[in-house]
C-alpha cells in the first residue's frame, strides 16, 4: 500500500509541476492537459493509444504549423493592405522561419517539459521550434482558434513582428542569391567537398562561382551550413544589386 501511494504521489508531483510550468508559458490554465502532455512527448517514449496509434508531438507539430501560418497570414493580410501575394508569402516565411521558431522555443525553455528517453544534449536545434509548433497545435485543440490566435499574438506578433525590419530581413542567403542569379541570368555553382583536415568533427568546404568566377569560399560542419555561409559572403559582395529584391 505504501509503495502504491509513493508511486501516486510521485506521479501527482510530476503532473502538478508540468501543469504549473505550462500555465506560466500559456498565460492561462489548460482545460485538457492530455493535449499538452502529447505535445511534449518524444517518439522515443514509444507510447501508443488504445488503437495502436503512436502518441508524440509530431502530429501536433503539423497542426501547429498550419495554425501559425493561418494566424500570421490573417495578420499580414489586414496589416499590409498594399502587399501582393508574393510579398505576403515572403513576409510570412520570415516570421515563421525555422530559425525564428527555434529561438521562440528556446526563449520559453520548452525543452524542460519534454518526456524522452534521449538525453536533451543529443537533440538538434530544431527540437525547440518543433515543440513550439506542437504547443500551438495543442492550444488549438484545447481552446479553439481564438485562444490559439491570442497566444500567437502574445508570443510572436506583439513582441517580435516589426514589418519595416522584416522587409529587410534575410532568411536564406542561398535562396536569395539563387533568385538574383536567375533574375539576372547569371550562372552559379556551389562546389562542395569534404575538408575535415585536423578537426575531430567532419567539415565541408564550398567554392561558390558566379558566371564561372569565384565569388566566395566557406567552411562548416555541414554542406548546408557551408553553402549558406558562402552565399552570405557573396551577398555582401553583390549587396547593392541584390538588395533591390528584398
Amino acid at each position: 500500500m505504501k509503495y502504491i501511494r509513493n508511486i501516486f504521489n510521485s506521479r501527482f508531483k510530476r503532473n502538478g509541476s508540468f501543469f504549473m510550468e505550462l500555465s506560466k508559458i500559456l498565460g492561462f490554465k489548460p482545460k485538457n492537459i492530455t493535449f499538452y502532455k502529447n505535445a511534449f512527448t518524444h517518439r522515443s517514449m514509444n507510447i501508443k493509444d488504445a488503437s495502436g496509434n503512436a502518441i508524440n508531438y509530431e502530429r501536433l507539430e503539423f497542426l501547429g504549423d498550419a495554425m501559425l501560418s493561418s494566424v500570421i497570414a490573417s495578420y499580414l493580410y489586414l496589416e499590409v493592405p498594399s502587399g501582393d501575394e508574393g510579398y505576403l508569402t515572403k513576409m510570412r516565411s520570415k516570421i515563421v522561419s525555422r530559425k525564428h521558431l527555434n529561438e521562440l522555443g528556446k526563449e520559453l525553455k520548452l525543452i524542460k517539459l519534454v518526456e524522452s528517453k534521449i538525453p536533451a544534449t543529443q537533440f538538434g536545434d530544431n527540437i525547440h521550434g518543433n515543440l513550439f509548433e506542437a504547443l500551438v497545435g495543442a492550444i488549438f485543440l484545447d481552446g479553439g482558434y481564438k485562444q490559439c490566435e491570442k497566444f500567437i499574438y502574445k508570443r510572436i506578433i506583439t513582441p517580435h513582428v516589426d514589418i519595416t525590419k522584416l522587409e529587410g530581413k534575410v532568411i536564406s542567403y542561398k535562396s536569395l542569391l539563387i533568385e538574383w542569379c536567375q533574375k539576372e541570368k547569371k550562372s552559379f555553382n556551389f562546389h562542395v567537398y569534404e575538408d575535415t583536415g585536423n578537426d575531430n568533427l567532419r567539415h565541408f568546404s564550398v567554392k561558390l562561382s558566379i558566371d564561372n568566377k569565384l565569388a566566395a569560399k566557406a567552411r562548416a560542419t555541414s554542406k548546408k551550413k557551408a553553402e549558406e555561409k558562402a552565399a552570405k559572403r557573396a551577398f555582401f559582395a553583390f549587396q547593392n544589386s541584390i538588395s533591390k529584391m528584398i
